[in-house]
């Protein structure tokens, strides 16, 4: 399976949450996109609920099948709850660290930055999204990159202090990884029990 590069508004309106982001359709359309959106009422089973919760996590994160299960093999391997390691392994992928540093708007966008080889980890250019970023690295803009109007953009007026596992430095546009965050701290909605439940089976 390749990478989702279809209209995100019909992904978000399936699930009934905007998991790309603010969604000015979803507001309107608080129904599941197609013909019969708006009168479906089947009832979904057990897998299916689980299923629907896994999907939800793949898109939210921009992770593919395969990726997505080597991750929850190193979470079910992980001390700790498998599901809260999961979350927190997805959290600390380098798109996504880009992505709550403020740097960009989205984390397709901050997937795009990294391949671009605009992004430094602790000072050294780093274009693999998937990278798992740890406790102590400095997520930086490359120097040539600073004055790129996406970034700028993205972290005019950015609230740094909403996620308190990151330290943000205006002065030399870095962000230091501070410790794994909490499942608390995560503002994602998904209900990582049910991943858990579903690859168990």
């Amino acid at each position: 399976m390749a990478r989702y590069t279809g209209p995100k508004t019909k992904i978000a309106r399936k699930f009934g949450e905007a998991i790309f982001g603010e969604d000015k359709v979803l507001a309107k359309k608080n129904y599941p996109p197609g013909q019969h959106g708006v009168n479906r009422r089947r009832k979904t089973s057990e897998y299916g609920i689980q299923l629907r919760e896994k999907q939800k996590a793949k898109y939210t994160y921009g992770v593919l099948e395969r990726q997505f299960r080597n991750l929850f093999e190193k979470a079910a391997r992980t001390k700790g709850i498998t599901g809260e390691v999961l979350l927190q392994l997805l959290e600390s992928r380098l798109d996504n660290v880009v992505y709550r540093l403020g740097i960009a708007p989205t984390r397709a966008a901050a997937r795009q930055l990294v391949l671009h080889k605009h992004i430094t980890v602790n000072g050294k250019v780093v274009n693999i999204a998937s990278y798992q970023v740890k406790a102590g690295d400095v997520v930086g803009v490359r120097e040539k990159a600073k004055s790129l109007e996406v970034i700028a953009d993205a972290l005019a007026g950015f609230n740094h202090s909403k996620y308190p596992w990151i330290e943000w430095d205006e002065t030399s546009k870095s962000g230091r990884f501070l410790h794994m965050p909490t499942r608390e701290d995560i503002p994602e909605t998904i209900k990582e029990q049910l991943i858990v439940e579903l690859y168990s089976k």
